[in-house]
């Protein structure tokens, strides 16, 4: 393992053990002052922002990842008011979840605890820097960061104005000062490097990556550390029979181009085919207003002219383009099916006016987030009121969906006793 990733990872070990004991006050205290000079910075910020933005231009970078990349006013205003929301939030750790008494008399509850060590690999998402930082200290947990190469210069101007907001602010009444290992970055951005991070045992507690499909898919299958896994987003929107025609145009037109580089984007359509003649052709002339292309089944073609043919790969594929898929189904029970065989376990939405059938959709989608008559957009930790989000778990243990301050928590088993011994 290369010497600096040793010391980052023996500063952030000794880190987190201090941070673990940080008076909630202190820490939201701390959360305010970085959002406030995160704003005072901005200008920084957008400069070296700048140089990640043309050098992606430069080299080819998808619409949609550079959308991700860009950093805007509106977008660090965003990063600040996050850190706000993060500060006013209930601090978890202490919380006792539940204490019981046993017949031998020892009381034994259960409480939060910091997952110590939480290491973060991720791609051209400035604002992920932000994000991470404020959950993970606020839940008292040290940080290490690999953002990639694509927006380095984004990323050490974050990290640097954090920093200098921790020496200003991260001293305590005894005049003691926050651990230098609280927030780290790797700086070096080669794949053997982030390779090494996956295999940081006793060091890292847990890493959570973030960025596209073969990203995610390396972390899984290299890490030796305990992984979080986030998920790439081939998102659905079923348009039932009974739907609102005018609501679904509207939820499809924000879940695909509001923002098309997100993984909470909508990516495929499904049709109930007793709605398509009436849908698709309304839809089709929305979604030109973005140039949106559509591919579909032969089906959604005969009711529309504007929708070239789809291939088999279409109706697994997250675009993060102005791209869109549309298969029709006969019922709510094929729709069902064919969102569970090609879904990423993100996001799923139906638009209807059918009780059951939301219900049932509810009830049956394999998702992390199933939404009716609302657009996916909202799968997002700022949008349900976490603040931030440290990544969309698409797994099934631990944590699921947007991840908040509980996701970066664990739990021990706290035993009050008088001199019980075992017999």
């Amino acid at each position: 393992m290369k010497a600096e990733l040793m010391e980052i990872g023996t500063k952030a070990k000794e880190a987190a053990g201090k941070m673990a004991l940080l008076e909630t006050n202190k820490k939201n205290e701390v959360l305010i002052c970085v959002a406030k000079n995160l704003m005072k910075d901005s200008k920084t910020l957008i400069a070296e922002n700048k140089k990640d933005m043309d050098a992606g231009k430069a080299n080819g970078m998808p619409e949609g990842l550079l959308d991700r990349l860009l950093l805007t006013e509106k977008r660090i205003e965003q990063m600040a008011e996050g850190l706000e929301q993060v500060a006013a939030l209930d601090d978890p750790i202490g919380e006792v979840l539940s204490m019981k008494k046993r017949p031998n008399g020892l009381r034994i509850g259960q409480k939060r605890v910091p997952l110590g060590v939480v290491g973060i690999i991720y791609e051209a998402r400035p604002n992920v820097t932000a994000d991470a930082f404020g959950l993970c200290f606020k839940t008292g947990n040290a940080v290490i960061l690999k953002g990639g190469s694509d927006a380095l210069h984004s990323n050490i101007a974050i990290v640097a104005s954090i920093r200098r907001t921790l020496a200003e602010c991260g001293v305590d009444e005894n005049a003691i000062a926050l651990p230098e290992g609280t927030l780290n970055i790797i700086e070096d951005t080669s794949r053997e490097t982030a390779t090494q991070l996956m295999k940081m045992n006793g060091y890292v507690d847990v890493l959570i990556p973030r960025g596209g499909a073969g990203l995610i898919r390396a972390v899984v299958e290299n890490a030796t550390v305990p992984v979080i896994e986030t998920g790439t987003g081939n998102c659905h929107i079923y348009v039932d029979e009974s739907a609102d025609l005018d609501m679904a145009v509207n939820i499809i037109f924000n879940a695909k181009t509001q923002r098309i580089g997100v993984c909470n984007a909508c990516e495929s359509l499904v049709v109930h085919e007793n709605i398509k003649d009436a849908l698709l052709p309304k839809l089709a002339e929305r979604l030109k207003e973005k140039n949106v292309e559509m591919r579909g089944d032969k089906a959604s073609q005969d009711a529309c002219s504007d929708i070239i043919p789809a291939s088999d790969e279409d109706w697994g594929k997250e675009y993060l383009d102005y791209m869109i898929s549309a298969k029709t189904v006969a019922s709510v029970d094929e729709a069902i099916e064919h969102i569970n065989r090609y879904n990423t376990g993100h996001s799923e939405a139906i638009i209807t006016e059918n009780y059951t059938n939301a219900q049932k959709f509810l009830d049956e989608v394999d998702a992390a987030c199933v939404y009716v008559n609302a657009s996916t957009r909202f799968s997002d930790g700022f949008e349900f009121g976490f603040g931030a989000e440290i990544g969309i778990s698409t797994q099934k243990r631990h944590a699921r969906g947007p991840m908040g301050l509980e996701a970066l928590t664990s739990t021990k088993y706290i035993i009050y006793g008088n001199g019980q011994v075992r017999p």
